[in-house]
């Protein structure tokens, strides 16, 4: 979760460094820190918060030398301190790291008894300290950093950089993301593509097990095994990878507002111009599939859930939902004709990485719905469908939810084709809608000055209910996860059946509650759990169509009109409200909305 960069240039590193980190914050903001090589000499600045801190630090304390190694921290061992932070130093040699070593105990151990001492809670001072002790053995730094890496178990982004070397980075991959960028007598190593596009077009990407060994004219990479490997040179478009707030205020609110823009994108991707559904390279032959297995973690889970209702409803295939993190060890069956399908907006994050792993060689087909399509989850997967919701900045994710659903309930409708669910015409009629979703999408956002007014009375609120009926049960859920995420205030989404098993007990004059109710099918025993709620003193925010507004709005604490659409779309249509609420409420609570605490954007440890 945790974000790196290195340089080998020509120009002063620090900027460099610190401009990279900056693309990179979304992965952690505990603290941050770089190291350069200057006249053979090895140096470091570290700062605790945000990256603004360094960049102070280093107006009063400039760093000169044109390689170095810089990270932005997401504190997993050790308190968020200067001492823990990174880069990690232990005389000549400095490193960076992004993810966790599992065996780092037992490797201070066997420091310790060489008398080597520790001076912080991480597991990463243990990899620099590891580097220095063979370093003493008389190994060279290239021989010293891979007996090093040889020793780690876990997982890992690796970076060192060696003091009276500075033309020399070692960088490695286990289990974390790493890209190398080629410049013009020049290399840069980051965590993703994102960091690296204002310095080159030209990426590669590390696989599992590979050390390189970098300079800036040259690249060597061994593989797990030790074998020399050559990792294929991509051209990355540079404006998918342009960050800015576009006028907006946070990119959050700017994220929401692209919804309609990106859901186009994709759509036009998928869509022929005969209304056909293309999925790229051999596609999924659905009617050799009688059971799917989804797996996410966060929103992309709800995503899933959502997803579930679809395919059970449209396409009548059974799924099954799990969150990654239980999957892979709950160790499940997986039949014969099994789709495995795995839902993640960075395709790095790792427990869903895990279980695909676990179900290659047992599931008939592994399909990946990733934004990135160069990440890990995606170069693993059998076949790999992008979202096209380009970068998204804010931790909580917005556009990448809606454009994943958008892409799951295409698959739903190639799935209903394929198993004879659905006809032709049923099938063009969803076309058809999802054609002029773009279109729903922005007369939702014109609600955003009725959703500020909802979100003012919010913040002052300690807790908040959410409750949805079928598919508007799993945004219940999502629309809960993004007002704890950025406004912190402690809020629960239930299906709306089950309030009085028990958390009706919770509702009185000072929770608020949130029912999402298209008037769909389900309206009616919504509306009746909704009247159970304000029976008993509970303010009930109301979102809802023209239609079901006027037939329960009455005695609602605030409504929310939605525009009217297909039942099957209400999902996609229905985020909005729940992430403009969520936005409005942490902005009229102060809170950091686009880097809430102890939050990353990318989740690559467990």
């Amino acid at each position: 979760m945790c974000g790196i960069v290195g340089v080998l240039g020509n120009h002063e590193a620090a900027p460099i460094l610190v401009e990279a980190l900056k693309r990179l914050e979304y992965r952690g903001y505990d603290s941050a820190g770089i190291a350069t090589v200057n006249d053979g000499t090895l140096d470091r600045r570290r700062a605790v918060g945000k990256l603004v801190n360094l960049s102070d630090l280093l107006v009063h304390e400039p760093l000169a030398g044109k390689s170095g190694i810089g990270h932005t921290r997401w504190a997993t061992h050790g308190a968020p301190t200067v001492n823990n932070a990174h880069p990690h130093k232990a005389g000549p040699v400095a490193v960076v790291h992004n993810g966790i070593i599992e065996n780092f105990r037992e490797l201070r151990a066997e420091l310790a008894e060489h008398g080597v001492k520790f001076i912080t809670e991480t597991d990463t001072e243990t990899v620099a300290l590891m580097a220095q002790h063979y370093l003493s053995q008389g190994h060279d730094p290239v021989e010293a950093a891979k007996r090093t890496i040889a020793r780690l178990d876990g997982a890992f982004a690796l970076a060192f950089l060696f003091d009276g070397h500075d033309d020399l980075m070692i960088a490695a991959r286990k289990g974390s993301p790493l890209a190398l960028g080629y410049g013009e007598g020049e290399m840069f190593v980051g965590s993703d593509a994102i960091a690296l596009s204002p310095l080159t077009d030209k990426i590669s990407y590390l696989e599992e097990g590979d050390v390189t060994v970098i300079t800036r004219t040259s690249v060597e990479v061994t593989d797990a095994n030790g074998a020399l490997a050559n990792r294929a040179i991509r051209t990355i478009q540079i404006d998918s990878t342009r960050i800015d707030k576009a006028g907006h205020k946070h990119f959050m609110a700017k994220e929401i507002a692209e919804q309609p823009g990106v859901i186009g994108d994709a759509l036009q991707q998928y869509i022929t111009a005969e209304g056909e559904i293309n999925l790229p390279e051999k596609g999924i032959d659905f009617s050799k599939i009688d059971r799917i297995t989804m797996v996410a973690c966060g929103t992309a889970f709800y995503a899933c859930l959502t997803a579930k209702y679809w395919f059970e409803q449209i396409a009548r295939l059974p799924v099954e939902v799990d969150v990654a993190s239980e999957f892979r060890y709950r160790e499940p069956p997986i039949p014969e004709r099994t789709l495995a399908l795995f839902v993640s907006q960075s395709g790095e994050t790792a427990d869903t990485l895990a279980a695909l792993r676990y179900c290659e060689g047992k599931a008939q087909t592994i399909t990946s719905v990733i934004n990135v399509p160069e990440s890990s989850i995606a170069r693993e997967s059998d076949l790999a469908l992008p979202i096209f919701a380009g970068v998204e900045v804010g931790v909580a994710s917005t556009k990448a939810f809606t454009c994943q659903l958008t892409v799951l309930f295409l698959l739903v409708l190639k799935a209903a084709k394929d198993h004879g669910a659905l006809d032709d015409a049923a099938i063009a009629d969803h076309i058809s809608h999802l054609r002029g979703l773009p279109a729903v999408l922005n007369t939702a956002l014109e609600q955003n000055d009725a959703l500020r007014d909802a979100a003012r009375k919010l913040a002052s609120a300690r807790d908040v209910l959410f409750l949805g009926r079928g598919h508007m049960y799993p945004l219940a859920l999502e629309g809960a996860l993004k007002l704890k995420e950025i406004s912190y205030i402690h809020a629960e989404a239930y299906a709306s059946g089950e309030l009085k098993h028990g958390p009706i007990a919770l509702v009185d004059e000072n929770v608020p509650v949130v029912v999402l109710a298209p008037r769909d099918p389900l309206f009616d025993k919504t509306v009746s759990n909704m009247q159970e709620v304000m029976a008993r003193k509970g303010k009930v925010i109301l979102v809802s169509d023209n239609k079901g507004l006027s037939e329960a709005n009455e005695g609602v604490w605030s409504s929310i009109e939605m525009p009217s659409i297909s039942d099957a779309l209400t999902p996609i249509l229905y985020a909005i409200p729940a992430q403009l609420l969520a936005y409005h409420t942490a902005v009229a609570k102060g809170t950091d909305v686009d880097q809430p605490r102890n939050l990353a954007k990318s989740v690559t440890v467990e």
